[in-house]
């Protein structure tokens, strides 16, 4: 199953008390959705995230909440979009990923929460990455035609384990 992979690439925007983590499932050609959806079905995969998110705040873009429908239970939801009149019953709505960031850092920080999980999407992630200090990369065995990707980064140290 993946491992985390450690960015350690602070960016000067956002000082985290909590460690900021992003966690993906992505093909071997970086696509990690088409037309809102997931291109797989991974019931393992799903199983890790749950367990790797549990009690954590996710942080998420609009397009990814709309493909999950909820927020997800036992777990801060913060949702970032620029629709100014966007809300959701259970989730906490911020219009730029450092409020985001912030928010879920003080959630962290009164929960001890280990870390703060940014779940995607494709935009969310190449915002997230220069905040990132550990990715959970799953990287499924495939190459499929997409509209979001995950960004290109070059790891600075960490462990990789294939899925």
């Amino acid at each position: 199953m993946s491992q985390p992979i450690d960015t350690s690439k602070q960016s000067d925007d956002f000082d985290s008390l909590v460690p900021v983590a992003m966690i993906v499932a992505m093909a071997k050609n970086r696509v990690i959705g088409v037309d809102g959806k997931l291109p797989w079905y991974l019931p393992e995969d799903l199983k890790f995230f749950k367990r790797i998110t549990q009690a954590k705040p996710l942080v998420m873009g609009r397009k990814t909440f709309a493909s999950i429908g909820k927020p997800l239970p036992n777990r801060l939801n913060v949702v970032v979009t620029r629709n100014a009149g966007f809300s959701h019953e259970g989730i906490r709505v911020c219009h730029d990923l450092p409020a985001a960031l912030e928010l879920a850092d003080q959630h962290a920080t009164i929960e001890a929460a280990e870390e703060i999980m940014v779940m995607g999407g494709g935009e969310i992630y190449r915002q997230a990455l220069p905040f990132a200090q550990r990715l959970y990369i799953t990287e499924v065995d495939c190459e499929v035609e997409g509209d979001a990707k995950f960004p290109d980064f070059t790891p600075t140290s960490g462990k990789k384990s294939n899925a």
